[in-house]
C-alpha cells in the first residue's frame, strides 16, 4: 500500500493543497517550533559551506588553502571520495582568497560557482548563514514534498521551484528547516510516523495511517 502511494504521489496524482491548506500547515510548525535551527555543525559561513570536520585546524579560506591538498586528504581521508573533496576544498578556498576577499559569497551564482558546490548546498549557505529565504530540498524535503501533495516534481529543481511558489512569504525564511526536520524525524522514508505528524489532517499521501482532525480541511 506504502509503495503503491509513494508511486502516486511520485507521479503527480494527488490533490493538490489549496493555498489555505499550506498556509495552515506552516501556521502550525511555526507553533510547534518558532525558530527551527539546522543540525549542520558550523562557527561561521565557511565552516557552514564546506561542511567538514575541520574547524579546530582551518576555520577559514585562508587556513584551508594553506594546509595544501595532500594535508586536507589525511584529515579527511575517512570521508568518502575524500581525495575529490580535497580538490575542490583548497580549490573553493583558494578562490574565496582571490575572488572575494576571504568572504563567502552571498549569492546563489557566486557560490555555485565555487568548486564543489551546487544548488543544495547554495541554498543552505543562503539561508542558514544569510537569512535568505532560500529552500534547500535534500532527500527528506524531496520525499515531503511528493508525498504530502505539498510540492511534487521529479527532481529536486521541480520541488523547490513549487515550494518557491506556495509557501507564504511570512513563513519562507524557516520552512527549509521545519521541512527537513519534519522528514528526519516524522515522514520518514520506511514507515512514517503518522500518528505524530502536524498535518496528517491536511496531508494527501493515500497510505497515511491516522488522520488527527485539527482543523476542518481547507
Amino acid at each position: 500500500m506504502r509503495s503503491a502511494a509513494d508511486h502516486a504521489a511520485a507521479a503527480g496524482a494527488l490533490p493538490q493543497w489549496t493555498t489555505a491548506a499550506i498556509e495552515e500547515a506552516f501556521r502550525r510548525f511555526k507553533a510547534a517550533r518558532p525558530e527551527p535551527k539546522g543540525e549542520l555543525e558550523h562557527i561561521n559561513p565557511f565552516t557552514l559551506l564546506v561542511a567538514v570536520v575541520l574547524f579546530a585546524v582551518a576555520d577559514t579560506p585562508e587556513k584551508m588553502a594553506a594546509l595544501g591538498e595532500q594535508r586536507v586528504q589525511e584529515l579527511i581521508k575517512t570521508i568518502g571520495l575524500y581525495r575529490t573533496k580535497a580538490k575542490n576544498l583548497v580549490a573553493l578556498s583558494k578562490k574565496i582568497v582571490q575572488e572575494h576577499g576571504g568572504q563567502v559569497p552571498r549569492t546563489r551564482d557566486t557560490l555555485e560557482a565555487l568548486p564543489g558546490v551546487g544548488r543544495k548546498t547554495a541554498n543552505v549557505v543562503l539561508n542558514v548563514a544569510f537569512g535568505q529565504a532560500t529552500i534547500a530540498v535534500d532527500t527528506h524535503i524531496f520525499r515531503v514534498g511528493n508525498r504530502t501533495g505539498m510540492a511534487t516534481g521529479k527532481t529536486p529543481l521541480e520541488v523547490e521551484t513549487k515550494l518557491d511558489r506556495v509557501v507564504p512569504a511570512e513563513y519562507k525564511r524557516h520552512a527549509h528547516h521545519w521541512l527537513i526536520l519534519h522528514g528526519r524525524y516524522v515522514c520518514v522514508a520506511r514507515r512514517p510516523l503518522c500518528e505524530r505528524c502536524l498535518i496528517a489532517d491536511l496531508c494527501k499521501w493515500p497510505a497515511k495511517t491516522v488522520v488527527h482532525h485539527r482543523s476542518a480541511e481547507r
